[in-house]
């Protein structure tokens, strides 16, 4: 048995999909799924825009050098070691960046699956887009697509995407202003350490972000027995293990702890963290992000 295993990133840029061929061939499929699944979940999808001078909880984010001293939210700083800022809703908040992970590690997809997490991936990108649009609200796309305001988000969007052709490894956050939200979906199997660094640049520009974990069901059950030989989709390294459910127990505990560090993050910085398996139905984290949005604009909530 051979199964294909994600192991490093690449710190170069990668393409979304290659060749540019299959590229084209492939994304009217994935536009018409996007749209169905919108279709599906657009019932009670609204706008979120408020009027007010900037009463309303946006998130916590890590103090910085500079901040007033009079927004530290003492109470949320008490419950750990770090210091943390309370930023509050801006009427011009809502533009929503969207990124999908170009990283090869998404073009996995095991027998457990009917799609790569790549595909999974930009069907919800697309559906997304599409979503945010019908109702009204900015969506842009970081190197790809400035914030835009229209009725056919998935098909500008895709559009967009194919005339760009090669995209960055990870999203160029210079473009992103304060109070503007961001939609990161990523297989997320970085270290933590460098998850930590990213996930922290974000959260100190004032952005509030929102990460779907895409998964093939195969990386988190790990159902692998007997000689099999795992490859880095990036390098090519191969590691052949000789009896592979000897190592079931450790990865599965290893592969939890950092489904829980992101989610502690998510929830440390009042983010949304939600999970995306390849072998359900991709409405459902659409379903979960929206019952987020709503919750989070009308009581400042946690994680979904």
């Amino acid at each position: 048995m051979t199964a294909t295993g994600a192991i490093t990133r690449s710190k170069q840029a990668v393409d979304l999909l290659a060749p540019s061929r299959r590229q084209a061939a492939l994304m009217p499929d994935l536009i018409t799924q996007a749209r169905h699944i919108a279709g599906s979940v657009i019932n009670g999808w609204h706008g979120r825009r408020k009027r007010g001078t900037g009463d309303n909880f946006w998130q916590f984010r890590p103090y910085a050098q500079g901040d007033m001293l009079s927004r530290i939210d003492w109470r949320r700083s008490a419950r750990d070691d770090h210091t943390y800022m309370r930023d509050r809703e801006w009427e011009t908040a809502h533009t929503i960046w969207l990124w999908c992970d170009p990283s090869p590690s998404m073009l996995y997809q095991s027998r457990f699956s009917p799609v790569s997490k790549q595909h999974r991936a930009l069907v919800l990108t697309l559906a997304l887009a599409e979503l945010f649009s019908r109702s009204g609200e900015r969506i842009a796309y970081p190197d790809v697509l400035p914030p835009l305001l229209a009725r056919n988000g998935a098909e500008r969007l895709a559009t967009a995407l194919l005339q760009t052709g090669t995209l960055a490894a990870q999203p160029d956050l210079q473009p992103l202003q304060r109070f503007n939200e961001l939609v990161l979906i990523s297989d997320f199997l970085q270290p933590a350490d460098i998850l930590s660094t990213q996930l922290d640049q974000i959260a100190r520009r004032g952005i509030r972000a929102h990460l779907i974990a895409v998964a093939d069901p195969a990386e988190a059950d790990f159902p692998f027995s007997g000689r099999t030989e795992f490859r880095d989709p990036v390098s090519g390294q191969i590691l052949v293990a000789g009896r592979a459910q000897n190592y079931a127990e450790d990865y599965r505990r290893l592969y939890q702890a950092q489904r829980e560090f992101l989610r502690e993050t998510c929830t440390r910085f009042g983010w949304s963290f939600i999970t995306s398996a390849t072998d359900k139905p991709a409405a459902q984290a659409l379903t979960t992000l929206h019952g987020f949005l709503g919750h989070h604009s009308s009581t400042g909530g946690g994680a979904a």
